[in-house]
């Protein structure tokens, strides 16, 4: 399929989506992620993995202070802030130059990353656990990443009309909040309320949400998804997770969510090589 073309505005100059794939580097601040809990709780590990992450071709970093793992207990606003806020500030300080998305529901939280120097707002909630969060990223005139995460959702119906409902209105709260439309981005949300079958069908499926008119993120990086039907743990599933970021992208995502950059990163550029043809080489 093409790959439509968005410029979404951020601070320092837009974020320009549509043939060439981004890959967002994750770092969680946590203690007790699925996949990497812990490894990079500390500031210098943490400081450090981000330095790795851009020189591996991060277009993005997305830093998060609390799990969102099937379990994990939720974490206060002040928590998260004594998690997140550190890092940020250490990475101002060094005047690292990729982008910074700040994975929260929590507005207050967004508030203060955004004023550190984050530019993306990631909500896993779309908005719709927190909505002030909206206003946040309207008054920052910040990019807003809204996942689909609806534990309500009518299993009896189908999967991808009901996903467009949910989305719908997290797309409304952003635009009444005053987010420029040109200024969201919509997660599916692989593995929240889902089964192991629903998302292989979203991954097939996933070209069907171009019709809500938002560029798309996929974010399966080392999930359950794979690990089940492989059978590995979750740093074993690296051969997976390039698997399902190259289907994405010829579903038509635009930014890729992982964990191991380097590998999906030279994927997606030879699936995009593929689809567009190759760039033209010097010599």
């Amino acid at each position: 399929m093409t790959h439509r073309a968005y410029d979404v505005p951020m601070a320092g100059g837009p974020l320009k989506l549509g043939r060439t794939p981004l890959v967002m580097g994750i770092l969680n601040v946590t203690p007790d992620s699925f996949s990497d809990g812990g490894d990079f709780f500390a500031r210098d590990a943490a400081i450090s993995h981000a330095e790795d992450l851009a020189a591996e071709g991060a277009d993005i970093i997305d830093i998060g202070g609390e799990s969102t793992r099937p379990g994990s207990e939720e974490v206060s606003v002040q928590d998260e802030l004594d998690r997140v806020m550190p890092l940020l500030d250490a990475l101002a300080e060094r005047g690292f130059e990729a982008p910074i998305s700040i994975d929260t529901y929590k507005a207050l939280v967004a508030d203060q990353a955004v004023q550190a120097g984050a530019k993306i707002i990631n909500d896993v909630q779309g908005l719709q656990r927190d909505p002030e969060i909206a206003d946040v990223a309207a008054h920052h005139r910040a990019p807003i990443i809204a996942m689909h995460w609806d534990t309500g959702r009518d299993t009896a119906r189908d999967l991808i009309d009901e996903m467009k409902r949910w989305l719908s209105r997290s797309v409304d709260i952003a635009l009444k909040a005053g987010i420029a439309r040109d200024a969201i981005i919509l997660d599916p949300g692989f593995g929240f309320a889902k089964s192991f079958a629903e998302n292989y069908e979203l991954l097939n499926r996933l070209d069907e949400l171009h019709a809500l008119g938002f560029p798309l993120l996929v974010g399966t990086s080392r999930k359950r998804m794979i690990g089940n039907l492989l059978d590995v743990p979750p740093k074993e599933r690296v051969s997976g997770t390039i698997a399902t970021s190259v289907l994405g992208y010829l579903k038509g995502g635009h930014i890729f969510r992982v964990h191991d950059v380097r590998a999906n990163r030279d994927a997606l550029r030879v699936a995009a090589a593929t689809l567009y043809g190759p760039p033209q080489l010097e010599g």
